[in-house]
């Protein structure tokens, strides 16, 4: 798959930096929900794209625009990935915006969140 092949090209990328796209979710999970999308499929541009969301994210945080974030990939079709092109998510998330959050990301396995 080409970068140029992705659905995020359907839409103008909020920025664009030498090694990825920052895009807005088309299916947000809260508000402000991003993708950092590397322009290869390269070790050294999805480290770069994961160390950018979670710089964001923080500095989202910091700003208190909200009250936490999550940061995550999935990676290949077991772990729930439909575009096959690398990408991150960085999703803010607000006091409330659900009804349990402890767990996390280990909410990808729903029986799994609670401990």
């Amino acid at each position: 798959m080409n970068i140029k092949d992705t659905p995020w090209f359907e839409s103008k990328p909020l920025l664009e930096h030498p090694k990825y796209y920052v895009f807005e979710d088309k299916y947000p999970v809260t508000k402000g929900h991003l993708l950092f999308v590397p322009k290869e499929d390269t070790e050294l541009h999805i480290r770069e794209c994961f160390l950018a969301a979670y710089e964001y994210g923080l500095d989202l945080f910091k700003k208190e625009y909200c009250d936490g974030f999550n940061v995550g990939q999935n990676v290949g079709v077991a772990a729930g990935q439909t575009v096959m092109w690398p990408h991150i998510h960085m999703i803010p998330r607000r006091d409330g915006d659900c009804q349990d959050p402890r767990g996390g990301v280990r909410g990808v396995i729903a029986e799994k969140q609670k401990y």
